[in-house]
């Protein structure tokens, strides 16, 4: 984590620009609904323009950003060696394309799943099981690939999780839950895991990588993938309102992907990962009250106690890896 010192950024503007994202990323699937329902434009191809728009306002980010230098003493490299230094950089290329391929298919997979769940089964459902699934299999998936302990709080947080799914899927009514979009959320939450899990397992070494770098190619990438699924589908979709659709596709691709995603960089380089996840949690609770009090979707009381879980089993976890993050930095010191 950088401190404030290290940044540009304070914490306090840090937190703004979190905040401002997740709001952001609530719109996305709003978008999207309306979308539906003014053409028959579907979730790939909703998709695909997404990681066109986004890579064309992305590139544009990258351009006119400052380069930054990398410099390097004649001391490390004469002691490194001609050979040393091909091979660090051969492996560091490696990396970099795996995490570039990975995370290109693992977004792809994440928005597209995500778009789908809220045709199927509506924005404040498909987006509470997205954005409640993801930290849960994220913590298993770190458990089961990288070792890492759960602990009290996180098997705690998993339990209340999969009650909040449960109650969900059981109790929402077929009107208002369908088991299709449910199975489609956790899918793109699983995409969104994907992500999440690989790169910390390249970072485990302290790499540093560039994120918006990263996330240009992987809309790239994502663009690219879902052009013939967006053809079969049918990219350019029949309505009677085109201004409409063009203005709603042009948002999506600005605001909750370029704007979100480069705010979300910013303040998540000052802020602890911890409190990142937490502050989050704005986007399905944005998301929900976009859906009821705009899109006129109606919440039974099983689809609130299901995301209350699913939002108490995330804030949990949260906090739980704060107080492991502090228990480990601790006991460094006392090593030290």
């Amino acid at each position: 984590m950088s401190n404030s010192s290290e940044s540009a950024l304070s914490v306090g503007r840090s937190l703004l620009y979190l905040i401002v994202a997740g709001i952001a990323w609530g719109t996305a699937g709003a978008a999207a609904s309306l979308i539906f329902r003014i053409s028959d434009m579907g979730p790939l191809a909703l998709s695909f323009w997404r990681c066109v728009g986004g890579l064309v306002l992305l590139l544009g980010a990258l351009a006119l950003r400052p380069r930054r230098r990398v410099a390097r003493t004649a001391g490390e490299s004469r002691g490194r060696g001609a050979a040393g230094t091909a091979r660090t950089a051969g492996e560091s290329r490696r990396r970099r394309t795996v995490r570039i391929l990975g995370t290109g298919v693992g977004l792809t997979i994440f928005q597209s799943a995500y778009f789908a769940a809220v045709e199927a089964t509506g924005l404040a459902v498909g987006t509470v099981v997205t954005l409640g699934a993801g930290p849960i299999l994220i913590a298993v998936g770190a458990r089961l690939t990288m070792g890492e302990r759960l602990g009290r709080g996180g098997i705690t947080a998993v339990t209340g999780a999969l009650a909040g799914l449960l109650v969900l899927v059981l109790g929402g009514g077929a009107a208002e839950v369908r088991p299709l979009g449910v199975v489609l959320a956790v899918v793109s939450a699983a995409g969104y895991a994907a992500i999440t899990l690989l790169t910390r397992y390249l970072g485990r070494d302290g790499g540093r990588t560039d994120a918006l770098s990263t996330t240009t190619w992987a809309f790239a990438i994502g663009a690219v993938g879902l052009l013939p699924a967006a053809l079969a589908e049918g990219v350019v979709p029949h309505t009677d309102a085109p201004v409409s659709v063009l203005l709603l596709l042009v948002y999506v691709a600005a605001v909750p992907t370029a704007l979100a995603y480069a705010l979300y960089f910013a303040g998540a380089a000052v802020v602890r990962a911890a409190t990142v996840s937490v502050i989050m949690l704005l986007e399905p609770v944005s998301a929900a009250v976009i859906a009821v009090s705009l899109l006129g979707e109606r919440l039974t009381a099983a689809i609130v106690l299901g995301t209350l879980l699913l939002l108490a089993a995330v804030t949990g976890l949260a906090f739980a890896e704060a107080r492991t993050a502090t228990a480990e930095r601790r006991r460094e010191a006392v090593a030290v």
